[in-house]
């Protein structure tokens, strides 16, 4: 079959990324050292075809929008200069789980690090979230044979998970219960790393164990460069501190997971290490949060999904964030306390408030997830009353805007829940769940989507989790339209911008410190319509301005990713140059550069 595809090939051993193909299957590849001039100069040719045919077209149209940007709702977040523009930090991934899936590989690090956070090559992403596993123990033996074990072993259990990324290992190993009856407190204290007597266990440390998802970190810290922000967070404590002795999760979901004795020991944990890779030269964190989306019931015992670990708001919560603060200044460590990533922007609202006044003091950046709830104003509201800095720290799903022949279904449902994201909550950072989320491996159970799957799922279009899929066996990382369309933000709103005001289907950002402004325009209709852009607020700050158009739309075969439309899409600025009109061609993500 003459199946026609874009992917990103890593040929060799050295980890690379060395080849773009673009065009039909089997043709040789284009050799290219700029991953982004490469789409751009091909997409550009499109588009110039495209003017041809419908510059006559274009002349007909009415204007049916007008957008006006707006100063006055400038984000205040993070204004570090005091200029009363608040400063964002960028856009991001959590690494959890895909690093820890292509960690293993040279190549797929190299291919991920260049496509997600090299703002040349890539997508030039600001923002890593590493989750510091809690580690399981489990056994692929008979229930028979592990309960002849649990005398010695009290917490072994049957392999769970199944997934092929999300068994995150944690960094404890040896663990011993301890036992004063039999051995002194010296000889723990002497024998082992870690001796917490109030939990009752002594370990060592690891600091291979999770080589996977710390060779994506610092993969990607390095082509991000001096932007880079690394955050720590945990999905749950290490397994012989929890309640149940699974790090999946309680018995009870809706309970905590964590031992009354265990507080300091996990917060202890954590610290350890934090400071380990900060002294190692490797990577110094800028934050860290020790729950992920603990207000739920999605934590059990056993599960065959991921991590994760309950904690009640109110005095759980605000328990185990003054723990961890504690810990991290006793080692002298400057770091961001937040919290508390919830799964919903309600449940945000509702933990903030519900933590201790000391709690709250720690907090300095409130995190939140966006999978559910409507708050989004509220939220906003109550972290500028409260001082406190904002993240979008989480999302992704299957979104779908359109009809599938137009091939932009993922892509537009992915860019109109940024833009709400960023017009309602104006957080100084947005960052996407697991970039990686489908694998195809053929030597692995788990990952069942096949190579010609993947294809499909990449060149039509249709809605999945990620931005990306991983091919093990070709060692390839496919990228789609979806992909493209988050880069009309990532590669254009970049740290300190200042998001302000546009309308519900633009997101806009202005730069102080040379009056660039940005607008990233989505047009979810099938056929095109002409846009006037209202720049009144700019008045005596922009002037003699260049606009330049970049754009993503159509299917991955026949549309365009990145292509530079500036002379195609019928820019027209007003004679007062507060204004313009343009184009925005039908199922598009159109990027507006104003210099």
């Amino acid at each position: 079959m003459n199946k026609k595809f874009r992917k990103i090939a890593v040929l060799g051993t050295a980890g690379f990324l060395s080849a773009l193909e673009i065009g039909c299957a089997g043709q040789a590849a284009v050799n290219s050292s700029n991953t982004a001039s490469s789409l751009t100069s091909a997409s550009t040719e499109a588009a110039s075809d495209f003017n041809s045919e419908t510059e006559n077209t274009y002349m007909d149209l009415e204007v049916t929008n007008t957008v006006k940007l707006s100063l006055a709702d400038a984000q205040t977040f993070n204004d570090t200069n005091k200029d009363g523009y608040g400063e964002f930090q960028g856009f991001g991934t959590s690494l959890c789980w895909w690093a820890n899936r292509v960690g293993y590989s040279d190549a797929l690090t190299s291919a991920t690090a260049t496509a997600f956070f090299d703002k040349e090559n890539g997508l030039g992403m600001t923002i890593g979230r590493y989750n510091i596993g809690g580690g399981d123990n489990v056994s692929d033996l008979s229930e028979s044979e592990i309960e002849s074990l649990q005398g010695e072993n009290p917490y072994l259990h049957k392999t769970h998970i199944e997934r092929s990324d999300s068994v995150v290992p944690g960094y404890c190993t040896d663990v011993t219960k301890i036992d004063l009856d039999t051995n002194s407190k010296e000889y723990y204290e002497e024998n082992f790393e870690r001796a917490d007597f109030e939990c009752g266990f002594a370990w060592n440390y690891d600091w291979d164990a999770d080589k996977n998802q710390m060779n994506v970190l610092k993969a990607a810290a390095d082509a991000a460069g001096d932007e880079f922000i690394a955050e720590a967070f945990s999905n749950s404590p290490p397994y012989f501190m929890t309640v149940s002795g699974c790090s999946s999760g309680g018995v009870d979901p809706s309970e905590d997971n964590l031992r009354e004795d265990s507080y300091s020991a996990f917060a202890t944990y954590m610290a350890d290490v934090i400071e380990h890779w900060a002294s190692e030269g490797v990577i110094t964190f800028q934050s860290a949060d020790p729950m992920n989306e603990p207000a739920t019931s999605y934590w059990e015992y056993a599960s065959a999904k991921q991590e994760g670990c309950h904690f009640s708001q109110g005095e759980s919560q605000s328990k185990i964030l003054i723990e961890l603060n504690n810990k991290l200044k006793e080692k002298g460590l400057d770091i961001i306390i937040c919290g508390t990533d919830e799964t919903s922007i309600d449940a945000a609202y509702q933990s903030y408030i519900n933590l201790s006044d000391e709690a709250k003091s720690i907090v300095t950046r409130i995190d939140t997830h966006a999978y559910q709830g409507t708050q989004r104003n509220a939220l906003k509201t109550l972290a500028e009353t409260e001082g406190k800095n904002l993240w979008m720290s989480e999302v992704d799903g299957t979104y779908s805007i359109g009809k599938e022949e137009t091939g932009m279904q993922a892509a537009l449902g992915f860019a109109d829940e940024i833009i709400r994201d960023l017009n309602e909550m104006k957080p100084t950072a947005w960052i996407m769940w697991d970039a990686v989320d489908i694998h195809v491996d053929s030597t692995n159970e788990y990952d069942t989507c096949t190579r010609a799957e993947a294809d499909e799922i990449i060149n039509s279009g249709v809605p999945f989790w990620g931005i990306a899929i991983a091919d093990h066996d070709l060692q390839e990382l496919l990228l789609g339209q979806k992909y493209y369309a988050f880069g009309q933000f990532t590669r254009y709103i970049r740290p300190g911008y200042c998001i302000i005001g546009s309308s519900d289907n633009t997101v806009a950002a202005y730069n102080p410190e040379d009056g660039t402004i940005v607008i990233v325009a989505i047009n979810t209709r099938p056929s095109d319509v002409k846009w006037e852009f209202d720049l009144s607020d700019f008045e005596g700050l922009v002037s003699d301005k260049t606009i330049t158009a970049t754009r993503t739309s159509g299917s991955l075969q026949d549309g365009e990713s990145w292509a530079d439309v500036t002379d195609s899409i019928d820019l027209d600025k007003t004679s007062s140059d507060q204004s313009f009109t343009a184009v925005l061609k039908g199922s598009s993500v159109t990027t507006f550069v104003i210099k």
